[in-house]
């Protein structure tokens, strides 16, 4: 929990992914989030979160469904959602908090 101040506390763009690998959806992201980080540089930040290691942080987050995706920039968070999106919206919102 401690750590998770200092992962989202950037200046940058930070997508969290919230998801597991025994549900379908969380695993169908994979492929879209590499995308997004190739396309995103280290103009933001893709993180992903596996619920079932960090089942106090999802709790603390109300994370219901899989996969939940969150934009964080400088310790706030700027958009949330719950559900599978695709490489192209997500890079859209990102460049949003720039």
């Amino acid at each position: 929990m401690s750590k998770f101040g200092e992962l989202v506390d950037l200046n940058i763009p930070v997508l969290l992914d919230f998801y597991t690998e025994w549900n379908d959806a969380s695993v169908a992201m994979h492929p879209v989030l590499r995308d997004v980080a190739a396309a995103m540089g280290d103009k933001a930040k893709v993180i992903k979160i596996d619920v079932d290691k960090n089942s106090q942080l999802a709790e603390a987050l109300r994370v219901k469904g899989l996969p939940t995706l969150m934009i964080y920039k400088s310790g706030e968070m700027k958009w949330r959602h719950s559900g599978e999106q695709d490489a192209n919206t997500l890079i859209g919102l990102l460049k949003e908090h720039l």
